[in-house]
C-alpha cells in the first residue's frame, strides 16, 4: 500500500476579492497576525506527515517562493544582533521539500491539480486549499490520510453549513454513514440551489485523492468560464471507485473573503502570546465605546 506522502496546494488565483491589495501582493501572503495564510497550510501538510508539497502558482506569485526560501542576509543580521527567537522563526520557514509549478492560465481548480500530475505520479496525494485554515487536535489532512489508509479510497472533508449557504459550495449526496462521521456518497453537486441541494454537507478545502483522479480530470469537460471543476472530476471518479466524505468537527476559518480574514485575525490574535492581552482589552474598550454611541 502506497503511503500519502505528497500534497498539492493550489495558489494561482488572482485574489480579486481582496483588490486593490492583491494587485501586487499574492492573496496567499496576506497575514494572519504575523504569518502569511499559506504558511498555515504548509505547516498543516507537514504536521500530517506529508514529505513533499507542490505549490501551484501563477503570474505575480514569486513572493510565496521567496517566503519559504532562505534569507542569508536577514539571518546574519538577526544573529549579529542576538535576536535568537526571531532567527529561529525565520529559519524554521526555510523549506527544501517545497516545489513550485506554474498554472499558465487560470482554468479552475481541477486544471491546477492536473498541472501537478507529473509531480504526483502514481501515488495517492492530499490537496489543501488556501482559503480554509483548519484547527483541530489532529490536523484535518492527517484525519483524511487515516481514513484513506482504512478504506483505500479517496476521501474529502465535509462540514455541515446553513442550508441557505449551500450554493457557495460543492455538496455531497450521502447514501449511508459507514462509521461515525464517514459517509459513502452517491454523487457530488457543485454549488446547487438550496431547494435542489441533496444535503447540507459541504465540501471544504481538504482532500486525499487516488492517482486515478487525473484520468477523471482528463475526461471531465471544461465548463463555464473555461474552468475545470475538481468536484465534477470527483463525481466521475466516484462512478468507478468509491469516494468517501469525512465530517470535520474542528474549527474552520474561511479567509477567502475580507470579513472572514478580519475575523480570523481577531480570533488568532486572541491566541497569540504577543498581542492577546492588548487585543482583548481593546475589544472590551471598543465594545463599551460602541454601546455609548448607540445610546
Amino acid at each position: 500500500m502506497k503511503k500519502v506522502r505528497k500534497a498539492i496546494i493550489p495558489a494561482a488565483g488572482y485574489g480579486t476579492r481582496f483588490l486593490p491589495e492583491t494587485k501586487a501582493i499574492a492573496k496567499e501572503m496576506l497575514p494572519i497576525v504575523d504569518k502569511p495564510t499559506i504558511q498555515f497550510i504548509v505547516e498543516e501538510a507537514h504536521k500530517s506527515g506529508i514529505d513533499q508539497v507542490c505549490v501551484v502558482t501563477g503570474r505575480g506569485k514569486r513572493s510565496i517562493e521567496d517566503h519559504f526560501d532562505s534569507a542569508p542576509e536577514l539571518e546574519a543580521e538577526l544573529a549579529t544582533k542576538g535576536k535568537d527567537k526571531m532567527l529561529q522563526e525565520v529559519q524554521a520557514i526555510n523549506d527544501d521539500q517545497l516545489y513550485f509549478i506554474r498554472q499558465t492560465h487560470m482554468r479552475g481548480l481541477g486544471d491546477a491539480i492536473l498541472t501537478a500530475k507529473d509531480f504526483i505520479g502514481d501515488e495517492p496525494f492530499a490537496v489543501l486549499l488556501g482559503d480554509d485554515v483548519m484547527q483541530d487536535e489532529i490536523p484535518l489532512t492527517k484525519q483524511l490520510i487515516d481514513c484513506y489508509e482504512d478504506t483505500q479510497a479517496s476521501t474529502l472533508a465535509v462540514m455541515k453549513v446553513p442550508h441557505e449557504e449551500v450554493n457557495k459550495y460543492g455538496v455531497i449526496n450521502p447514501t449511508k454513514e459507514v462509521k461515525d462521521g464517514l459517509y459513502e456518497v452517491s454523487n457530488f453537486v457543485e454549488k446547487p440551489d438550496p431547494e435542489e441541494a441533496p444535503s447540507d454537507l459541504a465540501i471544504i478545502g481538504r482532500y486525499v485523492l487516488s492517482p486515478e483522479i487525473f484520468q477523471a480530470l482528463e475526461q471531465t469537460p471544461y465548463g463555464r468560464g473555461n474552468e475545470l471543476q475538481l468536484t465534477d472530476a470527483i463525481d466521475l471518479l466516484n462512478k468507478k471507485q468509491k469516494v468517501y466524505a469525512h465530517l470535520f468537527n474542528g474549527n474552520r476559518y474561511d479567509v477567502g473573503y475580507k470579513f472572514g480574514l478580519i475575523k480570523t485575525n481577531i480570533e488568532f490574535g486572541l491566541q497569540h502570546e504577543d498581542v492577546k492581552n492588548d487585543l482583548q482589552n481593546y475589544i472590551i474598550d471598543l465594545a463599551e465605546k460602541l454601546k455609548k454611541e448607540d445610546k
